[in-house]
């Protein structure tokens, strides 16, 4: 099954590409996305890409959707972040009912931003649920017009709500952003524009139609191939392209350094067969690894079910993909920083700021190196039912 023809994203992407070098500094500064480029972003659809189009989004091909975020985050780390971390709240649109999925997302500025679990429990209520707490971590929280949580449910009885696993059962309840109070709290080496901060909500209400759970993708309203993924594969996939694009800057810029620099008492350092091998063998692992989760995500979207969701062995296969982009391009980095030296150290250099960025992402859950087993269990024949 194909996905029927949408806005080029990668192009789009490139166009904004000026604004953003432009605005890297701000980013920096001011630990959050100027106004005037998230404006920019909004114009260029860029936060619609995962967005169905029964409410205005662009439903693009998640191929595509990889290469544009490699591309802002080409540019600057954070708002590639930023970006990708925004499409991926918007696939909770193909749980929600008709009217409440517009009333979210139908505003062009719209956006949503969240936090992940973190054990607080929301009551079931008559209506809906309430639940008061505070969480971390909500990547463009300051951009965002609606936030939500995701939370165990506690029903009137004092049980918790079980889902089809046995397990507790996590509910995305949804709100306006202004019911949030901001906690002002990020302060991280790298990424620092994308204003991951805490929030609390206190005794809040979120009507039932305003819920869903990212626990079921079979029972999706949207019956397009782009939401046969599920939300955590796609959460992937944009967070590979994030790594993928500061490694390609990194090496780019490394690149740049190498044509130029002598190194004290050295032939030009281009011509170094050591920097040669090392630099050839970066480029050809992070090139490889971006080939391959792109050929993963064709093969994918030609063979999507029309109803229902991807089974358990193919969201393995996507997971590795998306841990060997974010490794490979981890590889790349980490060398191409070493090898440029002292002039990888001082800040404003093309490497030192991509290198904090890099090493943020890279402590990131997606990032992480037990998902190599946790595919693996899979492809070698575990049953493991409930693989996202």
């Amino acid at each position: 099954m194909d996905l029927p023809a949408s806005p080029d994203p990668l192009a789009a992407a490139r166009a904004l590409g000026p604004a953003v070098d432009a605005a890297a500094d701000a980013i920096e500064a001011s630990r959050s996305i100027p106004p005037d480029l998230a404006a920019a972003l909004h114009a260029a659809r860029l936060s619609r890409m995962l967005l169905p189009r029964s409410v205005g989004g662009d439903e693009v091909h998640p191929a595509a959707y990889l290469l544009a975020i490699q591309e802002l985050a080409r540019h600057d780390a954070s708002l590639g972040w930023c970006t990708f971390v925004a499409n991926s709240a918007a696939l909770i649109a193909a749980h929600l009912g008709p009217a409440e999925a517009a009333a979210i997302f139908g505003p062009p500025d719209s956006l949503v931003a969240w936090g992940p679990p973190n054990g607080t429990v929301a009551e079931a209520v008559p209506g809906g649920y309430r639940v008061s707490g505070q969480f971390a971590f909500a990547s463009g929280s300051r951009l965002a017009t609606w936030m939500g949580v995701h939370c165990p449910v506690r029903e009137a009885d004092g049980s918790l709500r079980r889902n089809q696993h046995g397990r507790p059962a996590i509910r995305t309840l949804l709100f306006p952003a202004a019911r949030a109070e901001l906690l002002g709290d990020w302060d991280a080496i790298g990424l620092r524009g994308t204003a991951s901060e805490g929030y609390r909500v206190e005794a809040l209400f979120v009507p039932e139609a305003f819920s869903a759970t990212r626990e079921m993708p079979e029972a999706r309203r949207e019956k397009g191939p782009l939401y046969a993924f599920t939300q955590q594969g796609l959460y992937g996939v944009g967070a590979a392209g994030v790594a993928l694009g500061i490694a390609r800057a990194m090496l780019d810029g490394f690149a740049a350094l190498a044509r130029g620099k002598t190194p004290r008492g050295q032939a030009l350092m281009a011509t170094d067969p050591l920097v040669q091998d090392g630099f050839g063998r970066a480029e050809a692992g992070l090139s490889a690894a971006r080939a391959w989760l792109l050929e993963i995500l064709r093969e994918m979207v030609a063979a999507a079910p029309a109803e229902g969701a991807f089974g358990i062995p193919d969201r393995a296969r996507l997971r590795l993909g998306c841990i060997q982009a974010m490794q490979a391009a981890v590889a790349a980095a980490d060398w191409a920083h070493h090898a440029a030296g002292v002039d990888a150290i001082r800040p404003g250099s093309p490497l030192e700021r991509r290198f904090r960025d890099m090493h943020t992402v890279s402590q990131q859950i997606q990032a992480r190196r037990a998902h190599f087993a946790a595919a693996a269990r899979i492809l070698l024949g575990e049953a493991t039912q409930d693989f996202l």
